[in-house]
């Protein structure tokens, strides 16, 4: 972790990520709950996703954490529950990634739920 995220990422965020979707069903399964450091914000902006498709933002959350992707679901705050929509959490829809310009550790990445 680099100085500045061990600085500035003192929240805990939990995530649940995709590990398939069923074909003809749709149903989604995911992994167990993860939780990591972070930090986040409550903003409501407009962004696009991987695929083109506008969206409002529910939450912003800021990590080094590098293997988020696109339909995992993430918690602002701890959880240990299996369910990720039982434990309130928010489908990722966008990630977005920029250089650690302070001392080149490891890359920061800005989570759009």
């Amino acid at each position: 972790m680099s100085a500045a995220a061990a600085w500035s990422y003192t929240a805990k965020a939990t995530l649940w990520p995709l590990l398939s979707r069923g074909d003809w069903s749709g149903a989604r399964t995911f992994g167990p709950p993860v939780t990591f450091d972070c930090d986040y914000s409550a903003e409501s902006i407009r962004l696009t996703d991987d695929k083109g498709v506008e969206f409002a933002t529910r939450e912003l959350v800021f990590t080094e954490r590098a293997d988020v992707k696109q339909g995992d679901m993430l918690l602002v705050g701890q959880s240990t529950l299996a369910d990720p929509v039982a434990a309130g959490a928010f489908e990722v829809r966008a990630v977005n990634r920029w250089g650690d310009t302070l001392d080149r550790a490891a890359d920061d990445f800005r989570i759009a739920t």
